[in-house]
């Protein structure tokens, strides 16, 4: 499907087979919303298709764009957006009601499905009576109640608190996988992704630079976003023999090719723990020696992260590298904002990669 907007083309081809959860991830403007809106049928894409089981709801080419109420797709967003003045029952039975259900066989199904969703005591109140991790928990109820063919699931975890986001995921994964429902997953969450998605989109631009099995993607990243979400540094240039060789010609060794020939673009990835950071440059040593300029100082629980930004004049594939070690690391270092260091890697801890698109 293609969508234009002025200074934005977003050019995608997704699937999702039965039952399968598909996470689009991506940075801001990367085209995740617009994707969301063309699928609910809240825009009409330029050219494409697109189709909800053995239906066809948008056919630019032969004038089709079923309305978003009757295209059988179901939306849980950041926010619950329950229907105020309507109990949590009436809220779920909603749904089923417009497709001409009986009202008393519409609400004791929504009362089944809010058992489902663990708040079944709370079938009587309204939305001002509960608390948002509950709200959400009827929302989801809300959109699985007509059966949609696809679930759009929109960040549906930003907006809970730390004490209720690990219940609602346990939630999300028991739900989807239990009814086999087919499902988009927008998200900006790397743990989110791995625990309810099958596969894993990437977008950059308006177009996909990385798809695959999640765990394939989450742990051999090929663009820097992934990396990153991922909590992986990440080097982008070219497969050579030796491993990988930056635009500035630094050679950074590491293992495999993860498919990537001679003279093709690479990323050399490796976690921040298996950085050493060193005052001065190291001697007599085959590591991967990496200068950078320490542009920030993170804790983070047991260990400190540092964040390294480009030298004066140096490569700005440097910026955001990070490194992770212990206090008295630190503490030896004597490093503040601004200083020279130099980050430390074995080529056994670096894999070498494709590039993505």
């Amino acid at each position: 499907m293609t969508l234009s907007r002025p200074g934005f083309t977003l050019d995608v081809e997704l699937a999702a087979e039965p039952g399968e959860v598909v996470a689009v991830l991506g940075p801001n403007g990367a085209g995740k919303s617009t994707l969301l809106g063309v699928l609910s049928g809240l825009l009409r894409p330029d050219a494409g298709h697109v189709r909800v089981g053995d239906t066809v709801v948008t056919d630019v080419a032969a004038g089709v764009h079923v309305a978003a109420h009757r295209r059988g797709v179901g939306l849980l967003a950041q926010q619950a957006l329950l229907f105020p003045h309507l109990t949590a029952v009436g809220n779920v039975a909603f749904g089923p009601r417009a497709m001409g259900v009986p009202r008393r066989e519409a609400e004791r199904a929504a009362r089944d499905l809010l058992a489902d969703v663990d708040v079944a005591a709370l079938a009587d109140r309204r939305p001002a009576q509960m608390s948002g991790g509950q709200q959400q928990r009827v929302a989801l109820a809300r959109a699985l109640a007509p059966g949609p063919g696809l679930l759009l699931l929109d960040e549906p975890l930003a907006a809970l608190d730390v004490d209720a986001t690990p219940a609602m995921r346990s939630l999300l994964r028991r739900m989807i996988r239990d009814g086999k429902q087919t499902a988009v997953l927008v998200t900006h969450s790397a743990l989110d992704a791995l625990v309810l998605a099958d596969r894993v989109v990437v977008l950059t631009g308006g177009r996909v630079v990385e798809r695959g099995l999640t765990r394939d993607v989450l742990t051999r990243p090929r663009s820097p976003f992934t990396a990153r979400i991922a909590g992986l540094d990440l080097v982008p240039g070219t497969a050579c023999e030796d491993g990988l060789r930056t635009a500035d010609g630094l050679l950074v060794a590491g293992r495999g090719n993860g498919g990537a020939a001679p003279g093709e673009r690479a990323v050399a990835v490796f976690p921040p723990s298996a950085v050493a950071v060193y005052a001065k440059p190291p001697q007599g040593s085959p590591r991967n020696v990496l200068p950078v300029r320490l542009a920030a100082i993170e804790p983070r629980g047991d260990v400190v992260r540092l964040r390294a930004g480009a030298m004066d004049g140096g490569p700005d594939w440097v910026d955001g590298l990070a490194a992770d070690v212990t206090p008295a690391a630190v503490a030896d270092l004597g490093a503040e904002p601004g200083a020279a260091l130099w980050f430390v890697v074995k080529a056994t801890e670096v894999g070498i990669h494709a590039a993505g698109g």
